[in-house]
């Protein structure tokens, strides 16, 4: 559905309008695929959660080994799921078929899954119940949607919102993947109203997509995956809402 809808968007930029298409595949990809992986997880993990509880009080289990193996055991499916819907999407969309722009296509896809699956893990783990932890991850997404720099860029956001989106996972992966694809194109595109500009101007200027923050953006992905892994695990170690 993605490739038909969007079909060769990135093979050819002529005008601003093309770069909102490929913002809006990108949107779409990273947010709302990451966000159905969540969906779907919370309610295993809060079946799983009773057992642990019972297993941990009987001394048979490690919430250490549980937490390890609940986030290992995710990894073989997240990186299949990824590299099956990339194949596909990113030959029919037409993006410039380099091994470095499909490796990071895919690692900013992987690091997506990651830190929407952990994010579940921990807000199943946080709450106490699966209604309260699907309400809160509701809430929650509806925040890093707000800021993710689709529905109003970066500089037209209130300066004192702003720093909501440089704390969004999800700003952060549609930054990652539109620089990635497009932060080297140089070709120039017509912009109404402004004098032509290349497409890696356009991507300063209006986005604020800049060369010097893209390490930063990546480097931040590892350290939400690794903070929401941490919550899991200590929520689950400490956090106990059973009752007889």
């Amino acid at each position: 559905m993605f490739g038909i809808v969007f079909w060769q968007t990135g093979s050819t930029i002529k005008q601003q309008q093309d770069i909102f298409n490929i913002l809006g595949l990108i949107y779409g990809s990273a947010l709302f695929l990451g966000f159905n992986n969540c969906c779907i997880l919370q309610p295993v993990v809060a079946t799983e959660r009773i057992v642990l509880c019972r297993e941990k009080a009987a001394g048979t289990y490690s919430t250490l080994a549980y937490a390890i193996a609940q986030v290992a055991i995710e990894l073989p499916y997240m990186l299949v799921q990824v590299f099956i819907f990339a194949t596909i999407v990113y030959t029919m969309i037409g993006f410039q078929m380099t091994a470095n722009k499909f490796f990071c296509f895919l690692l900013y896809m992987v690091l997506s899954y990651m830190y929407y699956t952990l994010f579940g893990m921990m807000t199943v783990a946080l709450t106490p119940n699966i209604e309260i932890a699907s309400g809160l991850s509701f809430l929650i997404f509806i925040v890093w949607n707000i800021f993710s720099c689709f529905m109003i860029r970066r500089e037209m956001i209130p300066v004192w919102w702003r720093w909501v989106y440089w704390a969004n996972p999800a700003a952060w992966t549609v930054y990652g993947l539109m620089f990635s694809q497009l932060g080297d194109r140089t070709e120039p595109i017509l912009v109404p109203g402004q004098p032509n500009q290349t497409v890696r101007e356009f991507l300063e200027g209006y986005l604020g997509l800049e060369d010097h923050y893209f390490n930063l953006i990546t480097y931040l992905h590892v350290v939400v995956i690794a903070f929401f892994a941490f919550i899991f695990f200590i929520s689950l170690k400490y956090l106990n809402f059973q009752r007889r």
